[in-house]
This record gives C-alpha cells, structure tokens and sequence, in this order.
C-alpha cells in the first residue's frame, strides 16, 4: 500500500503505518488539547497508541498461525480503520483458513484475559464500567471485548467472514463459500454505511473497504477456481516481438506501433533474456531521454515464466513483482511468449460468460 512508512520489522514482516493514521493521531491530540488541556491529551494518544498495538499483536495472530502452514506475511499496515496483513496467499485448506481467521481475535481474548488478572478486573465489572471516566487498563479492556466481538460480525473478509466462508468451504467448493461469504460481507457493507450516516462516520470507511474488498476476494477467488486447471502455455500471447538491449528507442517505438503488444521481452547479445520493456517506460524514456536512447537502460528486471508453470502460479508471481506482464520461456530457455495480466482478465471475463470454456493457445 502507497503512502506508508516502515516502522519495524519483526520475523521477516514489515510493521508499516499508513499516513492516514499519523493524520488522526495529529488531529485526535490535538483536538483534545484545545478542548481538555495537554494531559488529557497525552492520556488519548497514548491510550490510542496502546490500542494499536493489540491491532498490532491481534495482526501477527494472524500472522504466527498462517506461518504454522508455510504462508509467509511480508507486511502488515496499520490505518485508522484497523490493520491488513498482506499474507502471501490464503490457506488452501478451509480448516487453516479458520484457524488463521481466528488467532487474530483470540489474541484480543488473551489481551483481555491478562487485563482482567492483572487488574482484578471481574466480568461482572464490565458492564458497570464509565468509559469516560474509567482507568487507562479499563478502557484498554473494553476495547479489546469490542475488537473481538466487532470481527467476529461475519462480514467477508473481516475475521467473522473468513470463519464463515471456512465454513461454508467444508460443504461446497471455495469459489461458491467465496461468493457467498462476498455476498454477505457487503449487505454488512451497506449496513455498516447506513449506521455510520447517522452515528459514527468511520463505520463509513468501514463499509466502502469491506465492499470493495469482499469484490476483490470475490474476483480472485472465481480466477483461482477456472485457473487451477490451466498452465501458462494456455493463457500466454505466443511469438512476441523481441528487442535486443543495444536497441535505439526509435525502434522500440516502432514495434509498438506495428504490433499488438504493449511489453517486449529484452535479450543481451547472448540472447538471454535481460529485462522488459513495457509502454509506459517507453513513452517515458521517449519524453526524458529522446529517441536515441538504448533499450537496455529504460528496461526492468524480469523474473521469466516457464511455460508448463500453473497458471495460478505465473499470476502470482507476476502480481507480487508489480508487472503487467512477463515473459515466457520453454524447457530449452528459447522465449515463446508472454503472459499478462489483461490476457488473464480477459479469460476470466469468457470463462465468466461461459464457465468451463476450453482454452488451447499455447
């Protein structure tokens, strides 16, 4: 996600904050200093700091138990809407899915757990407790009882609906659990809305994230399920152009007007393949550094495909790089295509239209 910092990093993921949180931060203290004086205002942003951080320990929840079943979480973002752990992939399993789903909320449990022990704190006293007026670890307890009875809500993909599509998984294919938990999620979506209208504007936020993202979810989950059955050999555009790395841009240009493509694969003098060269670094180049520039030195680093790779594989791989595309290679290293994500978009909108369509391109 743009617009965020790192702040630490702990087993190999990155805590990030995204701007918008040190915004509220700024704004809550500062408000609270005009209203209520530099002590009040000190006690809200630490007890804003130290919800945060059981977001934080309810995120690597998540994390630590994904991690139990080879899923590695290379970041995780902190918003004032909550945190996203950006794992690597879902648990293939629905019984891991559940699990996972449930350690984040089971943190805030054990969180509250050692509130309530280390305070004296009985259950009985919570429903008496003034938030207003209540201690720094009374407020902290309520909080963590909210966060963990607000993602239980089986709004897809908060926590309650991954434990619903896990569910529902067990019973029918993932594709249709994902529809349905998707479907689900964003009538909580338009609710969460409708609430926030009239009571608190966050739940707005709230509402527009978990629509588009239980859309995502939705999306990749209906990829996966016509993807799992084809390689790259299916999906990719064969006998692409090719440019060398000495090329002048001119003819780069050139091949871009001539044909269909928008990324060339590069080869050195060896003819290995050296980079890509996609339009948008092309028009760029063009504009900063003039028709007489070398191919070579406007091209990004490739990671190429192998042919008879799965599809969902190539997808992923091309997606964690950030690429539009990529090239393709056979088993004697030759390039015999390219794979990019509008040519998958488009399948999925056929097989969308028409599911179980047979595609032989390779």
């Amino acid at each position: 996600m743009g617009w965020s910092l790192t702040i630490g990093r702990i087993a190999g993921t990155d805590i990030r904050l995204h701007f918008t949180f040190l915004l509220f931060l700024v704004w809550i203290g500062v408000t609270d200093y005009l209203v209520r004086g530099a002590a009040a205002a000190l006690d809200t942003v630490v007890f804003i700091l130290l919800v945060f951080l059981c977001v934080t320990l309810h995120e690597f929840g998540h994390i630590a138990m994904a991690r139990r079943f080879g899923i590695r979480t290379p970041q995780v973002i902190l918003s004032p809407i909550g945190g996203i752990a950006s794992l690597e992939r879902m648990p293939e399993k629905p019984v891991q899915e559940l699990l996972v789903a449930l350690a984040g909320p089971l943190v805030n449990v054990a969180i509250a757990g050692v509130l309530m022990a280390g305070f004296g704190l009985g259950t009985s006293q919570m429903t008496a407790i003034d938030f207003d007026n209540a201690t720094l670890a009374e407020r902290l307890l309520l909080v963590n009882v909210m966060l963990v009875l607000f993602n239980m809500v089986p709004a897809f993909p908060m926590d309650g609906g991954r434990v619903l599509r896990a569910l529902l998984a067990m019973n029918m294919g993932a594709p249709r659990a994902t529809a349905l938990a998707a479907r689900i999620g964003q009538g909580f979506a338009f609710l969460f809305v409708l609430v926030g209208l009239f009571y608190n504007p966050i739940l707005i936020f709230v509402g527009v994230f978990i629509y588009f993202a239980a859309a995502s979810e939705e999306q990749t989950a209906a990829f996966t399920g016509f993807a799992s059955r084809l390689r790259v050999r299916d999906a990719m555009e064969p006998s692409p152009v090719v440019l060398a790395a000495e090329d002048l841009l001119s003819a780069a240009v050139d091949a871009l007007l001539s044909s269909p493509q928008k990324e060339f694969p590069v080869v050195s003098q060896n003819g290995q393949v050296a980079g890509m060269l996609d339009r948008d670094a092309m028009i760029i180049g063009l504009r900063d550094h003039g028709a007489m520039a070398a191919v070579g030195t406007l091209m990004r680093a490739s990671e190429p495909l192998l042919i008879d790779q799965p599809l969902v594989e190539a997808f992923d791989q091309i997606r964690r790089a950030g690429a539009k595309a990529e090239v393709v290679l056979d088993t004697t290293g030759a390039i015999v295509g390219i794979l990019s994500q509008e040519n998958i978009a488009e399948m999925l909108m056929i097989d969308n239209a028409r599911p179980g369509w047979r595609f032989r391109r390779g």
